[in-house]
């Protein structure tokens, strides 16, 4: 018999590859993958972890997926992910339905998990999460064919004091150069044109496995893919941000100009009880020397407000400097009070009020930044990856300025029928706060 399985795949884009990989291996054992629910003889959530809203939607979801064995056709329920290498015992305890959990370091089993769970067992696998990071399985690639995610490492060593991660993915392990070249060779040959680096801090790549960081040699080899179009980097913490990394970055025609660095705070008081590695005026130099060293770069960022100790003054401070310095993307979220973190024991917590203000207050900054800065883009031409047919004539795309999900789009208008995951080149005709709309170039008389 032929066992249909649904995966429902939640959090960051690490974990949506975590949920590809599981997909390879079990369509490796002749599992049908399918994507109704109500469809599927085995159900495997694969859960986010991280803060409070994650933590809700995993639960939900899991309960979800619950009520389609007690009503409907599914026979076993995994749960996968951050949230179960969380709270092992509990969900096993306090969810009756489910019946096998994973850790993250344990997820090239899930077979061996589904199949005991098919026999009646229930079953928890939880590993060394500190154990090489796999590199054989081959992933079933989710995303739309000409964009796909790469990670570079797994885990972290950072130790924020308001993350979890560490705890829940194991100390910085970084890939070989040659399984990552490998991967994304086969990506290319599938289709791919968009390749994006992920991990928990891709700047840091290679310094564990061999004693230097070796992001710009992997950039390096990678712009020498043939079908490759585009390189992006997402989450390069600044403190590991070198000189040769923005070298590598500007020489490079591939790699996207477009960078990713979370800076949470940029007060200095703040940024050491969040043990940063870094403080204002290091960062303020990163931001100069990229915009001065790498035409056409646009810098994306993210803050933490409402963090313990922060007052009025350090939040001001804050204020002023997305002001002051208008990043060309930015996120900004209230901090989350998270058990296990010591940022949580810590004295002066915010009030939940007060963080909302404050994240609303600044997302408030950065809409007049944003419109400014789409506005500057009308007359421009791009080079624009078309990704979706709206109706007749309409087409959304992304620029190099903008990551799939968490930026902007530009809506093109065309005569013609566009193919998807191709390249167009488009003038920008009109701007949004967030958005552009333009025309292919080659129409306009």
């Amino acid at each position: 018999m032929t066992y249909k399985i649904s995966m429902v795949s939640l959090g960051c884009s690490k974990n949506l590859i975590d949920s590809e990989q599981m997909i390879g291996v079990l369509k490796g054992k002749d599992y049908e993958v399918t994507e109704d629910h109500s469809e599927a003889d085995i159900i495997v959530v694969n859960t986010c972890g991280f803060i409070d809203k994650a933590k809700e939607e995993s639960i939900d979801t899991i309960l979800e997926a619950a009520e389609q064995k007690v009503h409907g056709k599914c026979k076993c329920l995994i749960v996968a992910g951050c949230l179960s290498e969380r709270y092992r015992e509990e969900l096993l305890d306090e969810i009756p339905e489910v019946d096998g959990v994973l850790g993250t370091g344990n997820i090239v089993e899930i077979a061996e998990i589904v199949e005991k769970s098919l026999a009646g067992e229930r079953v928890s696998k939880f590993g060394d999460v500190d154990a090489d990071y796999f590199e054989d399985s081959k992933r079933v690639i989710s995303t739309p064919s000409h964009s796909a995610y790469i990670k570079i490492s797994e885990g972290c060593d950072n130790l924020c004091t308001y993350c979890i991660i560490p705890k829940l993915r194991g100390k910085y392990r970084s890939r070989k150069i040659e399984s990552i070249l490998d991967e994304a060779r086969e990506l290319a040959e599938s289709g791919t044109k968009e390749l994006i680096l992920i991990a928990q801090d891709t700047s840091k790549y290679g310094m564990d496995l061999y004693g230097e960081y070796r992001l710009p040699e992997l950039l390096d080899e990678l712009q020498k893919l043939e079908g490759i179009e585009w390189i992006r980097i997402l989450y390069i913490y600044p403190e590991t941000f070198t000189d040769e990394l923005v070298d590598a970055i500007a020489r490079n025609s591939k790699v996207a100009k477009y960078v990713d660095i979370p800076i949470q705070h940029i007060n200095d008081r703040v940024l050491k009880l969040m043990n940063r590695k870094t403080d204002k005026s290091s960062i303020t130099a990163l931001v100069e020397k990229l915009r001065s060293k790498v035409e056409g770069i646009v810098i994306r960022t993210t803050l933490i407000v409402g963090f313990p100790g922060e007052g009025e003054d350090e939040f001001r401070e804050l204020k002023d400097y997305v002001e002051e310095m208008k990043f060309d993307r930015l996120g900004v979220f209230a901090y989350s009070q998270e058990e296990d973190t010591p940022a949580a024991k810590m004295k002066d917590q915010v009030d939940e009020e007060v963080k909302e203000q404050r994240q609303l207050e600044v997302m408030k900054v950065q809409k007049d930044i944003s419109e400014e800065k789409s506005r500057s883009n009308i007359g421009r031409k791009f080079r624009v990856l078309v990704e979706e047919k709206v109706e007749d004539g309409v087409y959304l795309g992304r620029t190099y300025m903008d990551s799939p999900e968490i930026d902007g789009l530009l809506y093109v208008h065309s005569d013609r029928e566009l193919e998807i995951g191709e390249f167009q080149t488009v003038i920008v005709k009109d701007a949004l706060e967030y958005d552009l709309i333009g025309d292919v170039a080659d129409e306009l008389s």
